[in-house]
């Protein structure tokens, strides 16, 4: 009688792993890799995984389709050439306990083997080329706090960079939906890098990085995610500066800013505090010298880092001797192409998609409304700025250069009727004054009587 699935996998495929020196400590069983789909009803879709990934020095190596004794070895195949072309392994191994085949994406192809390549054999064909202290760097491992760890695509996404930046790289781009974790991502490679002690001139030191953002928001919860290596980390804007003189901080190994804080005043319009208002034009970044950073990450780097004109691209240029690497949400579009053209295609992609039907973000419907004013002949009492060529004004005109009261509680009154009355929601305006008119109008409309069901999201930059 035939082993089953089960039997197959303890008493045939097991033994035969371990013959080839791989130890349990290399061997996960039953990897799930996904959450599946959120479902109506706090129901979850199929949670994917494959029989066994192989492990060994930190990185992920094989994977293993098992199959009972009785079946065809490569029955799995396929299903497992897709798992790993998704967790971004090489080789993959198909088996009913008896026959062996591996099959190489690297190579497009594959054989019977007779037994499992060690482990040792498997890192040698990966990174059998890359130097000891690249290697040293590639293999350190992940920074693992209590029960949380990296999910899949968070593993690969720090796992190519590391290879990258190992492998000389010096421009990197991450694209990567909003709500997966890019921070928590940049942290990883930070960690790694760190306590690796790699550095652009090969010495015996731990990096400099520089954390770089454009609103103090994301400054904040960067250095929040980066709390374990909180003994190392600066802040530098202006009021830090003021009260040394002057003077930049240098005295740490992880520095954060926003540029507007550290870059020349080229008469931007930014919302700023009345203390950035009355600061000078200082280029504070030039304090440093310009190989003072090892390693640049650029927060949302769609929003002008790649950008010839902006103050980002200027201290990029300053210190173009470390590697720069963009992190951003925003897919190659036509208005966004200079950032691909400055840093390169991405290393890795985890699409809006990706995340949903894994089960990572919640999934959503879109529902388009046409308001009957969108192109509105206006009169003197609507609120104009500046010039209008014509008597009919676009769509991008509005809330701009026309402000119309009715059309701003015609789009209220549509979400509030669009919308469960407790549901969390956000209205993107096009400015704090719209986002204050559109407060103003949904608190006419509402039937929840609480104070703060409707409130205006601020920022200021300091």
């Amino acid at each position: 009688m035939a082993y089953t699935e089960s039997d197959t996998r303890s008493k045939l495929i097991d033994p035969k792993i371990k013959c080839s020196d791989w130890l349990e400590s290399n061997i996960v069983r039953e990897y799930y890799f996904t959450d599946g789909r959120k479902l109506i009803g706090g129901q979850r879709g199929k949670r994917y995984f494959v029989d066994y990934l192989l492990t060994y020095k930190n990185t992920n190596l094989a994977i293993i389709e098992a199959k009972a004794e009785s079946k065809d070895p490569l029955d799995g195949l396929q299903q497992s050439i897709n798992y790993a072309e998704r967790l971004r392994i090489d080789y993959v191994y198909s088996t009913n306990g008896h026959k062996i085949y591996e099959h190489s994406l690297k190579d497009g192809n594959g054989k019977f083997i007779d037994n499992y390549p060690s482990p040792d054999e498997l890192f040698e064909r990966k990174y059998g080329k890359a130097t000891p202290k690249a290697q040293a760097v590639i293999t350190h491992p992940f920074h693992i706090e209590g029960t949380m760890k990296p999910r899949f695509y968070q593993q690969i996404a720090v796992q190519k960079t590391i290879e990258a930046i190992a492998n000389s790289s010096d421009r990197v781009l991450l694209t990567l939906a909003t709500g997966t974790g890019k921070t928590y991502i940049a942290f990883q490679i930070a960690y790694r890098l760190f306590q690796s002690k790699w550095n652009r001139d090969n010495t015996d030191r731990r990096p400099k990085i520089l954390f770089l953002a454009d609103r103090n928001v994301l400054k904040d919860q960067s250095m929040n995610t980066f709390n374990p290596l909180e003994k190392d980390c600066v802040e530098i804007n202006r009021k830090i500066i003021k009260k040394r003189g002057g003077k930049v901080p240098t005295a740490g190994n992880i520095f954060f800013a926003i540029y507007q804080s550290i870059a020349e005043n080229k008469n931007r319009v930014v919302e700023t505090s009345e203390e950035e208002q009355e600061d000078d034009v200082t280029a504070y970044y030039k304090q440093y010298p310009s190989n003072f950073f090892d390693l640049i990450i650029i927060d949302e780097c769609h929003r002008g880092s790649a950008n010839d004109e902006s103050s980002w691209r200027d201290i990029l240029n300053y210190f173009g001797s470390a590697v720069h690497l963009g992190l951003t949400a925003t897919p190659k579009r036509d208005d966004n192409g200079d950032t691909y053209k400055y840093f390169g295609d991405p290393i890795y992609e985890y699409s809006l998609k990706d995340g949903i039907n894994d089960g990572f973000l919640t999934p959503y419907k879109v529902k388009r409304i046409q308001t009957n004013i969108d192109e509105y002949r206006f009169d003197p009492n609507d609120i104009i700025t500046g010039e209008l060529d014509k008597q009919i004004v676009a769509l991008e005109q509005f809330e701009k250069q026309v402000v119309i009261p009715k059309r701003t509680v015609l789009i209220a009154k549509t979400i509030l009727e669009n919308m469960n009355p407790m549901d969390k929601s956000i209205v993107f305006c096009v400015n704090q004054k719209h986002a204050m008119d559109m407060k103003i109008a949904i608190d006419k409309l509402k039937t929840i009587k609480d104070n703060n069901y409707c409130v205006r999201v601020t920022g200021v930059v300091t």
